[in-house]
């Protein structure tokens, strides 16, 4: 008896000692940041670009790079990007949005790039919130509309890791739409996926719960990814799809994994629809929609 007891203590031990050390390490598997000098230039074939840095309240720099189509922009997409590399490299995706005539916004998260200051779910939220501001004091500036008119202009793009800090902003402010790449439920679900024994809901330091944040948007949501995503599964979608189903259209690339959804043709067809469309009111009336067939 005694011997099992000795087993029981070392088994827990190692699994609280575990904890301690994931709850510590977490960051380092969360994050995979590129770090820039502070005289590094950024350079694009083809694309319009100027630098700028943001002071956060806390007296850190958040660096961002805005890109300008050649005509006159019809409005800005704040692209939130994934959880690796900096805007040096995520940028090249601008493209897809300068193209239809719309400005993009890239941030480095803190710690990423030439961005500074200590990283936390609560400050990069924090962090992004001034980006956004930023973004309607200029655009009203600039073309001569109220604050209100100028968030109108505004597109949230979210892609994997940065969708749930999209879907946040998202709730918290009124931009014209929400669109999600390859989303997650939570991070604390994907973290789960590979270690289902541990206590993550109190471990993640970073939960990140789109799905919370869904149910506070007000504007509509579009949301696409691949049907072979190996990292975040395509369920996920389906299931933040129905959250607020009356805002959100769902958007499926077959055959598309969590990296690689530029590379498909489907995936611009969707891109541009989405962001070109003009939404209609839809009218049911002598429609089907009631009509409710038999049990047989």
């Amino acid at each position: 008896m005694y011997h099992w007891e000795n087993v029981w203590m070392l088994v827990l031990g190692f699994y609280l000692l575990t904890s301690i050390v994931l709850y510590y390490v977490q960051d380092y598997f969360i994050f995979k940041p590129e770090k820039l000098p502070g005289d590094f230039e950024f350079h694009y074939n083809n694309q319009q670009i100027k630098e700028y840095n943001l002071i956060t309240r806390d007296g850190e720099t958040i660096n961002g790079l805005l890109f300008s189509p050649r005509q006159q922009s019809r409005g800005v997409v704040l692209y939130l990007k994934g959880n690796s590399k900096s805007i040096k490299g995520w940028g090249k995706f601008a493209v897809d949005f300068t193209r239809h005539g719309f400005s993009v916004v890239m941030v480095d998260y803190r710690g990423f790039g030439k961005s500074t200051g200590y990283r936390s779910e609560k400050a990069i939220k924090r962090d992004l919130q001034v980006v956004y501001n930023k973004i309607k004091e200029t655009s009203a500036d600039i073309n001569g509309i109220d604050v209100k008119s100028a968030e109108n202009r505004i597109i949230i793009y979210g892609r994997s890791m940065g969708s749930g800090f999209a879907a946040k902003l998202a709730s918290m402010n009124n931009p014209k739409m929400l669109i999600l790449d390859a989303p997650y439920y939570s991070l604390r679900k994907v973290a789960g996926r590979f270690l289902p024994f541990m206590p993550l809901s109190i471990l993640m330091k970073y939960p990140l719960p789109t799905y919370k944040w869904l149910k506070y948007v007000q504007c509509p949501i579009h949301i696409i990814h691949g049907t072979r995503d190996k990292l975040i599964p395509f369920k996920t979608s389906v299931k933040l799809s129905q959250i607020k189903p009356e805002l959100t259209r769902l958007y499926t690339v077959i055959g598309g994994g969590h990296k690689n959804l530029n590379n498909f043709e489907s995936y611009h067809k969707m891109l541009g629809e989405i962001i070109n469309t003009v939404p209609k009111q839809v009218n049911l009336e002598g429609s089907s929609i009631s009509i409710i067939h038999g049990k047989k």
